[in-house]
């Protein structure tokens, strides 16, 4: 991988070229002030004072003798316990509040290359739905995985001679509450080749899609063949790509190939072995059965909930389950 082809799925590169098969979408450059505010993890964490009184957790309960332990008594003398300011960024608020409000009133943010999905549990509603400045920028201070955007976009790259982009991008993208989530797929493409597609939500098992995947599996090469194949020009990458109810496909995103992106339901020895294997032959994964769910590949929870160990999350949610299902097995009318 290069660092063109890294280049090439930044955001703000690709969907002026795939506007009309993608959501609506409004792209920010960000001032390096705020660039530094999100990198920056050597005080307390901080919300940018908002010029319109906006609360990213309006409900929050305020306790005034907590709050008393940050109060310096007047003549104290005492600079070092003096509180710091929150940052303001009023000319990006202001530009942010009227893209809201040209998007519907209800957006999604997301940087160069990543959303913040890691950090959509902290939200009020539990997504990644923003209506304001206040909260994307909550979602964007939370996230540990736009660390990677910001510090690490390039290590991978075999040609690696930047550190980081020369500008950093705000998209702050339509939010539609009726997208179902499994109708969103990840394409693999390899020497301009589609050779894969896996069900981008593999946490959970839907029955309809083992109705519908032949007729998704031609619908969406189609829309390769046809809409993306000559347009993005990188050799090997992977894009996730919608499909609406009414049989229309819309890119969400573009992806390097291996590094940091998921194969979700492959591995990517399987990918390139499926390319030497059948040319012209796409394999198409999806999740056939409870069985087949991967938990540990939810991205939108917290870090507790993606380790598997003893004392983890998932081993408390496990546990608890289990207890449940013998609970159930023993309760009367069984037929135990």
């Amino acid at each position: 991988m290069k660092e063109e082809d890294v280049n090439r799925c930044q955001i703000q590169e690709w969907y002026p070229k795939f506007k009309t098969v993608s959501i609506r979408t409004v792209i920010h450059e960000l001032p390096e002030s705020f660039v530094k505010y999100l990198i920056d993890d050597s005080g307390p964490f901080l919300l940018p004072l908002s010029i319109s009184g906006e609360d990213a957790l309006p409900n929050r309960i305020h306790n005034p003798i907590d709050e008393e332990d940050f109060q310096v008594s007047e003549g104290s003398g005492d600079e070092s316990e003096q509180p710091p300011l929150p940052p303001s960024f009023p000319a990006l608020e202001l530009n942010i509040k009227e893209s809201i409000n040209t998007l519907g009133g209800a957006v999604f943010p997301k940087l160069n290359w990543s959303a913040p999905k890691d950090s959509a549990w902290i939200s009020t509603s539990g997504t990644l739905r923003c209506t304001s400045f206040s909260e994307i920028a909550l979602l964007l201070r939370s996230s540990d995985s736009l660390v990677h955007d910001l510090c690490h976009a390039y290590d991978s790259c075999i040609d690696k001679t930047l550190s980081r982009p020369p500008s950093f991008f705000l998209s702050l993208r339509k939010w539609y509450s009726s997208l179902l989530p499994e109708m969103e797929f990840r394409c693999f493409v390899r020497g301009q080749q589609l050779i894969g597609i896996s069900q981008r939500e593999v946490t959970t098992f839907y029955p309809t899609l083992l109705e519908k995947i032949n007729y998704l599996q031609l619908l969406i090469k189609e829309f390769f063949t046809e809409k993306v194949r000559l347009k993005f020009e990188s050799e090997n990458y992977t894009f996730d790509v919608y499909v609406t109810k009414d049989g229309r496909a819309k890119i969400l995103d573009f992806n390097p190939w291996g590094a940091f992106t998921l194969p979700l339901l492959f591995t990517w020895e399987e990918l390139e072995q499926n390319l030497k294997e059948e040319e012209n032959v796409v394999d198409f994964r999806i999740v056939e059965s409870q069985c087949g769910i991967r938990p540990g590949l939810k991205t939108a929870v917290p870090q507790d909930y993606l380790d598997t160990g003893p004392g983890s999350g998932w081993d408390q949610f496990l546990r608890k389950a289990d207890e449940e299902l013998q609970q159930q097995k023993m309760a009367p009318g069984n037929g135990a």
